[in-house]
C-alpha cells in the first residue's frame, strides 16, 4: 500500500524535503512509517519522545493501523496564528464558533462582528503579535509552517470544551501562516460572554491550549541567523518514543 507523509518545521529540514511517498506492506502502522524515516534519519530517533503523528488528520499512536492511500504527518513540537474577501486555508464554522487558518492579514474586528450577537455583554480581543526581539537578538521577521486540516479541528475541540468549562457564549480562533511582520498578528482569539471574567478566563486558557496542541510552526528570522522556535506538545498528543 501507497502512504503520504508529511514533515513539518525541524523534521522538514531534517530529511530534507516536505513530502514523501513510500510504499510499505499491508497491515503497517504509524510506527511503522517512523521507524522507517528514523532508521535513515537519526535527528528524528533522537526528537522521538517529542514528535506527534497524524493519520488522515487526527492525532493518532505508533499502533494505529494504515490503509492505502493514507496520509501520515509527522510534526515536530509546536511553537509556543469571516470576512467573505478572505481566502482561508482551512476554515470551519458551528452554531458557537469560527475557526480558521490563514495566509492574510488577519482583522479581528471581522472576527467579533460573525460572532457577536445581541446577548453578549463582554467580547474579549487577544492578538499574538510580532515583537522585534527574543532575548538580546533583535528579530527581522516570523516565518510560520502549519498543517492546516488538523489545525482547524483542534481549535474547533478547543473551542468546544471552553464552553462546557467557562459560562460564555461563542468562541473564534484565527492563525496566520507564513512570512509575518513585525507588529503583525499571528493568532486572534475573540470570546463572547455575558459577562466580562467568564470571557477572560476562557480567552487566558485557549490561547495557553492552543500553544501546545495546534501543529503551527514558528521560525525566528533574526540578523545573525535564524532558529525554529521549539516548545512542547500537550501531555496527551501520543508521541512515537513515548510508552504505549
Amino acid at each position: 500500500m501507497r502512504i503520504q507523509v508529511l514533515f513539518f518545521g525541524q523534521l522538514k529540514d531534517a530529511v530534507g524535503r516536505s513530502t514523501d511517498e513510500i510504499d510499505l506492506p499491508a497491515g503497517s502502522s504509524v510506527g511503522t512509517v517512523f521507524e522507517y524515516y528514523a532508521s535513515q534519519y537519526p535527528k528524528l530517533r533522537e526528537m522521538a519522545a517529542s514528535i506527534a503523528i497524524a493519520r488522515n488528520h487526527e492525532f493518532a499512536g505508533r499502533g494505529v493501523a494504515l490503509a492505502d492511500g493514507d496520509e501520515v504527518a509527522l510534526m515536530p513540537p509546536v511553537s509556543g496564528g469571516s470576512d467573505a474577501d478572505v481566502e482561508w486555508i482551512v476554515c470551519t464554522t458551528d452554531d458557537v464558533g469560527f475557526y480558521a487558518v490563514t495566509d492574510n492579514p488577519i482583522d479581528s474586528r471581522a472576527l467579533v462582528q460573525i460572532l457577536q450577537a445581541d446577548d453578549d455583554g463582554a467580547v474579549i480581543i487577544f492578538e499574538g503579535v510580532v515583537r522585534n526581539h527574543t532575548g538580546s537578538r533583535k528579530t527581522l521577521y516570523l516565518d510560520y509552517e502549519g498543517y492546516p486540516p488538523l489545525a482547524v479541528k483542534t481549535m474547533q475541540q478547543i473551542g468546544r470544551e471552553l464552553r462546557g468549562k467557562h459560562d460564555i457564549h461563542r468562541v473564534g480562533i484565527i492563525h496566520r501562516i507564513g512570512r509575518l511582520e513585525l507588529q503583525e498578528a499571528s493568532v486572534s482569539i475573540v470570546v463572547t460572554s455575558a459577562h466580562r471574567q467568564a470571557a477572560y478566563d476562557a480567552s487566558l486558557e485557549a490561547i495557553n491550549r492552543l500553544k501546545k496542541l495546534a501543529p503551527i510552526w514558528k521560525k525566528e528570522h533574526f540578523e545573525d541567523g535564524e532558529v525554529w522556535v521549539e516548545g512542547s506538545w500537550d501531555e496527551g498528543v501520543p508521541m512515537p518514543g513515548a510508552p504505549e
